[in-house]
C-alpha cells in the first residue's frame, strides 16, 4: 500500500491530532494481531501506550495467516485482538470460535450498528467504499447508474475487476444477495462476467491502471485506493488517478456497497481489559480522525472529518444492510461466482 505523506507526522503533532492530555497511566500490556501493515497502525497504538501505559505487543501478518494461527493456538494463544480487514475476513473469525462477545457503552454509542457484530464479538473501525470507477472524457458518466446496469450488452468488453478470490469482492456479491436474493444476483452476475475487458488479475490499482490504459473504461475499486494513489509521491501513479472519475451507484435505492477494518477481542485474550480498552481508543474521535487522513478511510463515528482527498470525490449513500451478513452470505457468494464463471 502506498502511504499518504501525512503518516510521517511528528511525535507531538500526532499527540496534538489524538487529543490526549495524559490520563492516569495503568500497567500492562496487550497483545494485537493485525492484518493492517504495520505503518498503517504503529504510530496509533504508541499514542495508546503513552496514554495509558499499557504496553502493545504487535504481530503483523495476513488475514488468513493470522486466523489459522488463531486457530492452531486455540486456549493457549497470547493475543488479545484480531484486528482484520472486511466484513469476511471478521465474520470467519466469529465462525471458527476465536473471538469473543464484548459489551462495551463506548463502543456501542460510538459506532453504528450496521458497522458491528449484533452480538458483540467485532466492531468497525474504519470504512471503505468500492463503487463504480471510470476513465475520464472515455464515459460519460450520465450513462452509469447501478451496478445491476453493468449487466447490460453497452458494457461488454469494457470492465475491469478483481477475481472472485477477493474477499472485497466476495462481501460486495454477499450485499447483492442480502437485498436482491441469490437468484437475482447470480443472473446479474453472468451478464456482469459477460462483459469482462479481460481475465480478472491483479489488485485494485492495477484494474485502474489497466483502464487508463485502454484495456477498459470501467473498474470496481476501494476509495481508499484512489485516493492514496492521488496523494501517492510517484508521479505515474497520481497520473492514473488523476484521469478516474468516481460514480456513486444505486443512490436512488439501497446505495453504494461499503465495507469495513476491524477488530474483535480474541476468545483466549489473557489481558481482555485492556484488549476492550484498546478497542475503545480506536473507536475514539481523535483515532478516527487520525486514521481517516492517514489511511484515507472514511471514519465508522459520526462527525468525524473526511480527508479532503475523499470529500472531492462527493458525497454518497451508503448501503445499510448490516456488515455481519456479508459474511453469512459468503460461501453462497463464492459458489454464485463459480457458477457464473467469474474467476
Amino acid at each position: 500500500m502506498q502511504l499518504s505523506r501525512r503518516l510521517f507526522l511528528s511525535t507531538a503533532a500526532l499527540a496534538a491530532v489524538i487529543g490526549l492530555n495524559g490520563p492516569a497511566l495503568a500497567a500492562g500490556e496487550v497483545n494485537l494481531y493485525s492484518a493492517r501493515q504495520e505503518a498503517l497502525i504503529k504510530p496509533l497504538l504508541d499514542q495508546f501506550t503513552a496514554a495509558t501505559g499499557i504496553k502493545v505487543n504487535l504481530v503483523s501478518a495476513k488475514a488468513d495467516a493470522l486466523l489459522q494461527r488463531l486457530k492452531s493456538e486455540g486456549r493457549n494463544s497470547p493475543a488479545d485482538i484480531l484486528l482484520t480487514v472486511d466484513a469476511g475476513n471478521l465474520h470467519a473469525a466469529q465462525a471458527a470460535g476465536v473471538l469473543q462477545p464484548v459489551q462495551s457503552a463506548a463502543l456501542e454509542g460510538s459506532i453504528p450498528a450496521a458497522y458491528r457484530d449484533p452480538a458483540g464479538h467485532w466492531f468497525g473501525l474504519s470504512l471503505r467504499a468500492r463503487p463504480i470507477m471510470y476513465v475520464k472524457g472515455r464515459v460519460n458518466p450520465a450513462e452509469l447508474s447501478t451496478y445491476e446496469a453493468l449487466a447490460e450488452p453497452k458494457w461488454k468488453g469494457r470492465i475491469c475487476v478483481r477475481s472472485s478470490d477477493n474477499v472485497y469482492n466476495q462481501s460486495m456479491i454477499g450485499s447483492m444477495i442480502a437485498t436482491r436474493g441469490e437468484a437475482a444476483t447470480e443472473s446479474w452476475a453472468k451478464g456482469f462476467v459477460a462483459n469482462f475487458a479481460r481475465k480478472p488479475q491483479g489488485g485494485d490499482r492495477d484494474q485502474l491502471k489497466a483502464a487508463v490504459a485502454g484495456q477498459c473504461d470501467i473498474a470496481i475499486a476501494n476509495t481508499y485506493y484512489l485516493a492514496q494513489m492521488l496523494e501517492s509521491a510517484k508521479a505515474d501513479e497520481k497520473a492514473v488517478a488523476e484521469k478516474i472519475g468516481v460514480f456513486w451507484p444505486n443512490q436512488d435505492e439501497r446505495g453504494v456497497h461499503v465495507n469495513i477494518s476491524g477488530a474483535g477481542v480474541t476468545a483466549a485474550a489473557p489481558n481482555r481489559d485492556n484488549a476492550v480498552r484498546l478497542l475503545e481508543f480506536l473507536a475514539g474521535e481523535g483515532a478516527q480522525q487520525w486514521y481517516a487522513e492517514t489511511n484515507q478511510e472514511y471514519p465508522v463515528r459520526s462527525g468525524v472529518a473526511t480527508s479532503a482527498t475523499l470529500r472531492a470525490f462527493g458525497e454518497f449513500r451508503a448501503d445499510s444492510v448490516n456488515m455481519a451478513r456479508l459474511g453469512e452470505h459468503n460461501a453462497a457468494a463464492v459458489r454464485l461466482m463459480d457458477r457464473a464463471g467469474w474467476r
